[in-house]
């Protein structure tokens, strides 16, 4: 029961602290939106599969069988820790960045978030992002969600790459100089 009440509870919270936050802000005048910064097409199908990816993990909680293959139950049990662990880094930085949260490239002048987690990992978030995609791959070890998972990854990773490009180019030696300290992800 435990299992099923925090998988089922984080992609819930999670989304409507994100939509709610986001509408709060649509109503102080700020854009939540931001600039696509790769493709389109790759850009909006990962976010898609993110919710794809986080769905079966709360079926596979509550019993739907989504694999030939059964992973042992200590397997389980590291899936959902890095779920919730996911979760929590999703949740720290949201917290973090607050109105400076954009989908994409922000299309005003922001300030570069240096604190908190940002001070372990440039992109707490994104390693949420690739720990809650991980987390259904091991729970169900179904070859079809380690497809996708790879391909959420790998897009988001570029996803990192053009927000770092933007960075370098807005804060300059400000964002070097923090590059130099502080890793990429981990």
């Amino acid at each position: 029961m435990l299992e099923r009440g925090v998988v089922t509870v984080f992609p819930v919270v999670f989304l409507a602290v994100l939509f709610i936050g986001g509408e709060l802000s649509r109503r102080r005048h700020i854009d939540m939106g931001g600039v696509v910064p790769i493709r389109r097409a790759p850009f909006y199908i990962s976010k898609f599969m993110i919710v794809l990816l986080w769905i079966a993990m709360i079926l596979d909680a509550w019993g739907v069988k989504l694999s030939f293959f059964t992973p042992p139950a200590a397997l389980k049990w590291t899936a959902v820790l890095i779920w919730g662990a996911g979760f929590m880094l999703l949740f720290s930085g949201l917290l973090k960045l607050g109105h400076s949260l954009r989908v994409g490239l922000p299309r005003e002048s922001t300030t570069l978030q240096t604190g908190g987690l940002y001070r372990v990992s440039r992109n707490p978030m994104y390693l949420g992002v690739y720990a809650t995609v991980l987390a259904p791959v091991l729970s169900t070890l179904n070859p079809i969600l380690l497809l996708l998972g790879v391909f959420v990854i790998a897009v988001h990773h570029r996803i990192v790459l053009a927000e770092e490009a933007h960075l370098r180019e807005a804060f300059s030696e400000d964002y070097s100089g923090y590059c130099r300290r502080v890793r990429r992800y981990l």
